[in-house]
């Protein structure tokens, strides 16, 4: 027998709102069935987001960084920052990248003379903020330019309007279906709300054990002698 041949299977906003309503037991019926279960999935997004489920969200970025300031802002969108460099040129077309230590919120407040001290930027501290903000120790000098380059999380885009897809891998399609579900339960089907949690729940354990970095980690003790 032949087989479809496509493989572009997705639901946009309207469909997993029914999809949802359906797990529950009953239909939207009306525009506020939908907009409050609109709420629920941006609500969703967000729960997402702090829970750090989000290997499609991660993108490549970059500040340039000026002499003598070591505060910048970073995009409001920004959740989290993974990894970061401090890249530098060294001959047209070549670029040699340092690699960044991040500063805990308490090492960084402890660091005297932020702004005195000048050179190559070796550590920042990220700062979780409304307005997320990077700072960088020691403040860059002007003895060449310096770019920040890291690889950010950003939040999950907005669900928008109905016809819109959900900013999320495919792959996410049936968690974020169960999570909605259980969430659109809370306020509509509270008797099925125990059983849609345990679902959600389990669909979120058995793709957040897929989505992961599958590089490999090699462990090696260190043997080495001290005196």
């Amino acid at each position: 027998m032949a087989t479809s041949g496509t493989t572009t299977f997705d639901l946009d906003i309207e469909e997993l709102i029914t999809e949802a309503y359906e797990r529950c037991g009953i239909e939207s019926r009306t525009g506020y069935d939908l907009r409050t279960a609109r709420r629920s999935l941006n609500l969703l997004f967000l729960d997402w987001a702090s829970r750090g489920l989000n290997l499609w969200t991660i993108q490549e970025r970059s500040q340039a960084l000026t002499a003598n300031v070591f505060e910048y802002n970073l995009p409001t969108d920004t959740v989290d920052v993974l990894s970061a460099v401090v890249r530098s040129p060294q001959s047209p077309g070549q670029n040699i990248d340092i690699t960044l230590n991040r500063f805990s919120q308490a090492e960084w407040l402890h660091t005297p003379n932020k702004s005195g001290t000048l050179g190559r930027p070796a550590q920042f501290y990220y700062q979780h903020t409304n307005q997320p903000k990077a700072y960088f120790f020691p403040c860059p000098d002007d003895s060449q330019p310096y770019t920040f380059v890291y690889y950010a999380i950003r939040r999950i885009q907005d669900a928008g309007g109905f016809t819109n897809t959900a900013d999320v891998n495919f792959k996410f399609l049936p968690c974020l279906v169960s999570g909605l579900a259980y969430y659109v339960s809370m306020k509509k089907a509270p008797d099925r709300m125990v059983l849609l949690k345990q679902i959600y729940e389990e669909d979120f354990k058995r793709i957040s054990e897929f989505d992961r970095d599958s590089a490999s980690y090699y462990a090696v003790p260190d043997t080495r002698l001290n005196y």
